[in-house]
């Protein structure tokens, strides 16, 4: 499945500005002329032109290079000059600037048509919790004016309380007083009733003004609110105060055992909002884990789907998203270049760390013919981030040129990297440096081994696979893996990996279960 958004793969009609602003410092900088095609797609297909410089439409355009694009395919860049030499250089160098913008246009839109659905997905989540919210707010307020009415109190309060906070909160409250009423003191009143689960009927103390005038203090009286779960202890969730009577006289027991009976039903009320809250959390939590699965698997390229090579990968993170992954480029001079890394620890960090990881790496491949090369910009880009997170991350980048029969690689600490012979036969592609956040600057080196093209094969795959196949005392699981591989070398490569992850269905995965991906690649 392509990564691409159907908005984003539709036929380029249009440049980014960043690609005409370029084109214009060229022309006026080299006084060149540019024109930028599609090619047909089909025989005696027309040739769409997407730029033609503003010159003389009969003017030569005598130097012609390809803009290789992403999601598959190519432009034609076309330059003319009165001067060859400098067609020729200011074809060399546009080429790779315009794949570079024409890829950060390209993922920039991806990811802005992401995060707007994903967030009007996650809103709709906290929309729905709030109105369940208000509504309980509501019902408790009405709740309460009912109670004051029926038993003639002045004031009333429902305290719920509150588990993250360890506090009692006042939910709603309902009438006023005298300017000289003085609120309950929850310390006092509310808290005790809470922690004891007992009801309280008293009188505040007066004021000296009223006792002046022969009056005595507000009756009061506070229940606990108390929910009992069907197959469960009781406990108390919360106070229902009333404060002073309308007529002067005090609260009795028989109003004691009407509000104990009404605090039992919004102890069921509350209960129910927890519940709800509970679950929306957990809902939300599922769904954002689900979005965030979604998104790290559409970053990963669609391996059946790519251009050059027989390429077949998958990765199963030990949680919903993990820190594998792999990259394939399709390279100038037909080179394939392939690469396959492993963050340290699990989870959202991890993930992170392995996003950042792709979108540098798609840039600096694109800069750089050297693997090590790569890795040093790599390894510059992401010091900063490991050093904060206190991880790092093993990467294999090798560049496969079937022209001169040759693998050349580097590879920063990742232990699983073989190239798999028609004869049976396999080489270790070994460890050239320490891993991406461990080596220091004047890291990174690489090999050159010899590649046949057709038939030998590219293994790369993560700990996490062998971990799983390995027998508890043996520790057997890569060779295991590399019997399959070498067993299965003259079949697909899609079969080869579904070979590999047959091998798992019934593997007991260890305590700490880690992120499993293998790639396979032949050209």
């Amino acid at each position: 499945m392509s990564i691409i958004p159907e908005a984003i793969a539709s036929p380029m009609t249009t440049l980014p500005k960043s690609v005409l602003r370029m084109f214009s410092q060229f022309e006026e900088a080299f006084g060149v002329s540019l024109r930028l095609l599609v090619p047909p797609t089909t025989a005696g297909g027309a040739t769409e032109v997407l730029f033609a410089s503003g010159g003389p439409a009969a003017r030569s355009y005598d130097v012609l290079r390809q803009v290789e694009l992403s999601e598959g395919g190519h432009l034609e860049l076309q330059v003319a000059a009165k001067d060859g030499e400098v067609a020729h250089a200011v074809a060399h160098v546009l080429a790779p600037a315009v794949e570079r913008a024409l890829e950060s246009d390209r993922e920039v839109r991806f990811f802005t048509l992401e995060l707007t659905e994903r967030y009007e997905e996650i809103d709709l989540l906290y929309s729905i919790s709030e109105t369940l919210g208000a509504h309980l707010e509501d019902a408790s307020r009405m709740i309460l004016r009912q109670v004051c009415d029926v038993m003639g109190a002045r004031r009333g309060s429902l305290w719920v309380y509150d588990e993250e906070g360890n506090q009692l909160l006042v939910a709603a409250s309902v009438g006023s007083g005298d300017k000289d009423d003085a609120e309950l003191d929850p310390d006092a009143v509310t808290s005790m009733v809470f922690q004891e689960q007992r009801a309280i009927i008293g009188s505040r103390t007066p004021t000296r003004e009223e006792r002046d005038r022969g009056l005595v203090g507000d009756s009061f009286l506070a229940v606990p609110i108390r929910y009992t779960p069907p197959d469960g202890d009781a406990r108390t969730v919360g106070v229902v105060n009333l404060v002073g009577r309308r007529n002067g006289e005090r609260f009795s027991s028989s109003d004691q055992k009407l509000l104990s009976a009404i605090a039992s039903q919004v102890g069921a009320a509350l209960e129910n909002k927890r519940l709800v809250r509970e679950g929306l959390s957990k809902e939300r939590m599922a769904r954002e884990m689900e979005l965030a699965q979604d998104l790290q698997q559409k970053l990963l390229p669609d391996a059946a789907r790519f251009l050059g090579a027989e390429a077949a990968a998958r990765v199963q993170p030990a949680a919903q998203v993990g820190g594998d992954f792999y990259q394939l480029f399709r390279l100038p001079r037909g080179r394939i270049g392939v690469m396959l890394g492993d963050v340290s620890l699990h989870g959202f960090p991890s993930a992170l760390i392995m996003t950042l990881t792709m979108s540098a790496a798609g840039i600096y491949a694109r800069e750089h013919d050297s693997p090590a090369a790569v890795l040093r910009d790599l390894d510059d880009a992401l010091r900063e981030e490991l050093e904060t997170t206190e991880m790092f991350l093993t990467v294999f980048y090798g560049v496969i040129d079937v022209e001169n029969g040759t693998l050349r690689y580097s590879n920063a600490g990742h232990p699983h990297a073989f190239a798999v012979h028609g004869d049976g036969g396999f080489d270790r592609l070994t460890a050239t440096d320490p891993p991406v956040g461990f080596a220091g600057p004047d890291s990174y080196g690489e090999h050159e081994v010899q590649w046949s093209a057709e038939d030998d094969l590219l293994l790369l795959f993560t700990d996490g696979l062998s971990d799983i196949l390995s027998s508890v005392t043996r520790g057997d699981g890569e060779e295991r893996v590399l019997d399959t591989v070498v067993a299965n070398r003259r079949r697909p490569a899609s079969l080869i990996v579904d070979e590999l992850f047959a091998l798992t269905a019934d593997a007991e995965p260890p305590v700490l279960g880690d992120d499993r991906t293998a790639l396979v690649v032949r050209v």
